[in-house]
């Protein structure tokens, strides 16, 4: 039989080597460096480990402390500044940092994030002296480039007592705060109210003007053309009596006649006006006679009654005048 003390014995030595020869081995990655640390204090020689790979060390004596190589982030909460100007602009910015001296940064801070908000507070105080020196304008459109690099020097000067270093710094957002832009939109809503009356109103009187200058030169276009008219229609009027004039000069009987017709049929038409004349009016001349002479009337023995102005008409008047 084989001895259980020796076989625990066994177990017991190979648990060992498997725990010591873990604890001598660490693995450093691609974004990582590594510090290796003998009961807290540096290494001579060896302190600092940049080479990714499988590394050995003392167990149970030195310790690996592993930090990022990369670039790291940093933002800070929107924090309201005053301006030289005496504008006060609520700004968002974030910084961007690497790890240069891993000693000095655990020595300083230990960790990441005690190194942020280290240089988060760094940063605000930054903010506040750089941009309090300079006018809204220059921080929203002019200067704010110089300003984000003379912020970015600031800061850097004390990331370089904690062992890193700032690549960039940069204003995401500088806004009024937000009463302040309310009461400027109002008043640019309230002006811009105004602009648009006053175009309006503007817009409106060119409208009138427009308006009463067409209406004047219809007045005057119908006034010219009824002047056209009257003086077309006076000229046809004139023509038309000059043809009455000359057809009258050829033919009296005719045109006597003509014009007889005419009356009849302007004055014989149907309506509710009434007229009461003699069938032995003049007007009813042509009824009788087509040459429009009536027949001399007789006299009380049955003669003819001779045309008046006639010889025979004075021969009867003195008779009558005898009788």
């Amino acid at each position: 039989m084989r001895n259980p003390i020796g076989g625990l014995a066994a177990l017991i030595i190979l648990i060992a080597v498997l725990v010591i020869g873990m604890g001598s081995v660490f693995t450093v990655g691609q974004t990582q460096q590594a510090l290796v640390l003998r009961f807290g204090e540096p290494i001579s020689g060896r302190a600092l480990v940049t080479t990714p790979g499988l590394h050995f060390k003392i167990p149970f004596i030195e310790t690996v402390t592993l930090l990022d190589n990369r670039i790291l982030d940093l933002e800070t909460s929107k924090q309201e500044v005053l301006a030289s100007d005496n504008n006060r602009i609520e700004v968002d910015a974030f910084l961007r940092y690497r790890i240069v001296d891993a000693l000095r940064f655990y020595q300083t801070v230990g960790t990441i994030q005690r190194a942020n908000n280290q240089l988060g507070s760094v940063l605000s105080s930054a903010l506040r002296r750089v941009l309090g020196e300079a006018t809204m304008l220059q921080i929203v459109r002019e200067g704010r480039s110089s300003l984000m690099v003379s912020i970015r020097d600031l800061v850097n000067t004390e990331a370089s007592r904690l062992g890193a270093e700032v690549i960039d710094v940069r204003i995401r957002r500088a806004d009024l705060p937000r009463q302040i832009s309310e009461r400027i939109y109002n008043r640019m809503q309230t002006e811009r109210s105004r602009e648009a009356a006053e175009f309006r109103a503007q817009g409106s009187e060119q409208a009138q003007k427009i308006r009463a200058r067409a209406d004047r030169d219809v007045v005057v276009l119908r006034a010219e053309a009824q002047r056209q008219a009257d003086q077309v229609r006076g000229e046809g009027d004139a023509e038309r009596n000059r043809i009455f004039a000359e057809a009258y000069n050829q033919d009296p009987k005719f045109f006597s006649f003509y014009r007889s017709m005419q009356a009849y049929e302007t004055g014989l038409k149907g309506g509710d006006t009434r007229l009461i004349i003699s069938p032995n009016s003049e007007f009813f001349r042509f009824f009788g006679q087509s040459s429009g002479i009536r027949p001399p009337a007789a006299n009380a023995n049955g003669a003819p009654e001779a045309p008046a102005g006639s010889p025979q008409a004075q021969v009867n008047q003195g008779a009558a005048r005898v009788q």
